[in-house]
């Protein structure tokens, strides 16, 4: 098959060099340093284990034009870049691609063959204006959700943290021809690839920590073990997600895991920076909308009160917008 990853960092990568080790035909749509050697030497993947792969036979370009007709579009980038790319992903497509979203948190497609009085609805934090609705055809989509942790750590050079699944879900909840392709060309590649019959509620299960242990850690630059060996913050985080699985549950989701064992998981991994904390450290816009501000507009629209996530987005949308006005980091760093 024909993959084009859209967004070739540490995701984008770790699954464009494994799907070409395995023999697929591989593109990536990537820029500037990134580009400059994914082209000279291809892409390099080191393991959990420091064992190193490397892929040099894999296209890359710069614009979706140059990279042509795709089978497979593995759309990486973070949520809050996708409108930008919306319109060029056209030039990827022929009739029967299909698009992977492998974003975090709520997806814009999230009321398409949702059934049901929301039905089709738009959400306004995710796709402001129906930019991305408008120009990628919702039966392309196939939704996921992306458990592994990697970081790009030099220009294509990407390093595997932990995880290998990537679960995958028609947003009907069918297994069609299609995503059984697609799941066994990641499975070829070495890689966990569960087909989910529900992928709404896969969502909601990572997402019920990452709307509040990235925007609490970004807020107090604290851990995942620190916030949760911190009785208040333990106690905030419990909260949010209180108010996130009443809204979930609202819309048909499941949690098939407890509230506290979800908390003990996050423990468990012990003094991790979150990737919203990272951002705020380097400079980089914070992934918000999907994580937090989709939440609390669900829970608007199902008559949900969300109390203590309309105060934290509150507080985290303006921590955002005071770091873009001042192009500035922030981060916790010794007295001299």
């Amino acid at each position: 098959m024909k993959f084009a990853v859209v967004g070739a960092g540490a995701i984008g990568g770790y699954l464009g060099v494994r799907l070409a080790l395995a023999g697929e035909q591989v593109s990536v749509i990537a820029r500037g340093p990134n580009l400059a050697a994914i082209r000279a030497r291809g892409m390099r993947l080191i393991a959990e284990d420091g064992t190193e792969q490397a892929a040099r036979d894999i296209g890359a370009s710069e614009r979706t034009s140059e990279a042509g007709n795709q089978d497979v579009v593995l759309l990486t980038v973070k949520a809050h870049q996708v409108a930008a790319l919306a319109p060029d992903l056209k030039a990827l497509c022929h009739p029967d691609t299909a698009i992977v979203t492998m974003q975090n948190g709520i997806p814009w497609w999230y009321f398409h063959k949702h059934g049901g009085a929301l039905e089709g609805r738009q959400l306004s934090s995710v796709d402001p204006g129906g930019i991305i609705g408008a120009h990628i055809d919702p039966s392309r989509i196939i939704g996921s959700v992306v458990y592994p942790a990697a970081e790009l750590i030099e220009p294509g050079v990407i390093r595997v943290i932990e995880g290998n699944r990537f679960t995958l879900g028609e947003l009907d909840g069918t297994s069609t021809p299609r995503i059984q392709a697609i799941a066994g060309s990641f499975i070829r590649a070495g890689l966990k690839a569960p087909i989910s019959s529900d992928i709404r509620s896969e969502i909601w299960l990572k997402l019920w920590g990452n709307l509040s242990f990235n925007p609490i850690s970004a807020l107090s630059h604290a851990t995942l073990v620190d916030i949760c060996r911190f009785p208040l913050t333990r106690d905030l985080a419990a909260a949010m997600m209180t108010e996130a699985q009443a809204v979930g549950e609202k819309l048909g989701a499941s949690f098939r895991v407890s509230l506290e064992k979800r908390i003990a998981g996050a423990e468990k991994v012990g003094a991790h920076k979150t990737s919203m904390l990272q951002d705020v450290e380097q400079g980089k816009a914070i992934e918000i909308e999907a994580l937090v501000g989709s939440v609390a507009e669900l829970g608007r629209m199902t008559q949900t009160p969300t109390p203590h996530i309309d105060a934290v987005y509150a507080c985290v949308s303006l921590l955002a917008r005071t770091l873009a006005a001042q192009r500035g980091r922030l981060r916790v760093e010794p007295l001299s």
